[in-house]
């Protein structure tokens, strides 16, 4: 039996992800901090598909360490899919953003992120149809003011992402390698990132995605041999896209 992975499942994009890949008869094993919202995932899946199979893993991403843990505690299943989703922003001014929380940020949006890819590279890059979709953003290929840290971390999620579909094809490899950019999108992204209780997208953002959209997005990525899925920031048309950073092949 395979396993779709999917991180920060709770809500939003992995939310709404697990549900689509579940509706394609994936089986799942879902993780984020919030037990009870995994929970309600895994009753809405049994309803709706009983014939997948939903397994629970409560981990917190944002200490890197627990990335290697959660990897060790799936190595008893055959994992054909890893969909690295879990992540936060901020925003606020290099001079006045909050140190505590933009380290969390780092450990969760870079760190674990390339601890759980290494790996699931390591074991998995030349088994057939495996996929490796790394989560970045619209900020990933564009800096976004007021969000500049942010959007290093994305910036990072992409070039790495990119870089590994470029070494996995040079080596003949049989894994994907892709990258999701969404850009705005109805989730709790923004009132994590402004630290507010609440955030309501309807009338304050002027172009959004819902997770729903943004999770057939994702299908859409999976189902194509293209390396980015890539909102356009103007039109806010998904487009299926080849690498876009610059990239120089090693000599050696």
């Amino acid at each position: 039996m395979k396993y779709t992975v999917i991180t920060g499942a709770s809500s939003g994009i992995g939310y709404e992800t697990a549900l689509a890949f579940a509706a394609h008869g994936k089986n799942l094993i879902v993780t984020a901090r919030r037990r009870e919202q995994l929970e309600e995932l895994k009753s809405e899946i049994n309803h709706n598909y009983p014939d997948v199979d939903v397994v629970i893993r409560v981990t917190d991403l944002s200490v890197s360490s627990n990335a290697y843990k959660l990897y060790e505690d799936l190595q008893g299943f055959e994992i054909e899919t890893w969909i690295n989703n879990a992540g936060f922003g901020n925003f606020a001014s290099v001079a006045k953003q909050d140190l505590d929380k933009i380290s969390a940020m780092l450990h969760l949006n870079i760190e674990s992120l390339t601890i759980l890819s290494s790996l699931f590279v390591r074991d998995y890059s030349n088994v057939e149809g495996t996929q490796l979709i790394n989560v970045s953003s619209g900020g990933g290929y564009t800096i976004v003011g007021n969000a500049i840290t942010y959007c290093a971390t994305k910036f990072y999620v992409s070039a790495f992402t990119e870089g590994l579909s470029h070494e996995l094809k040079s080596q003949g490899a049989l894994m994907q390698a892709k990258v999701l950019a969404p850009a705005a999108t109805e989730t709790e992204f923004a009132k994590l990132s402004f630290d507010i209780p609440e955030f309501e997208y309807h009338g304050t953002v002027p172009k959004y995605h819902t997770a729903k959209e943004m999770a057939g997005f994702m299908l859409d990525l999976y189902d194509n041999d293209h390396v980015v899925g890539i909102v356009n920031g103007l039109t806010y048309e998904f487009e299926l896209r080849d690498t876009l950073y610059n990239y120089v092949a090693s000599t050696r």
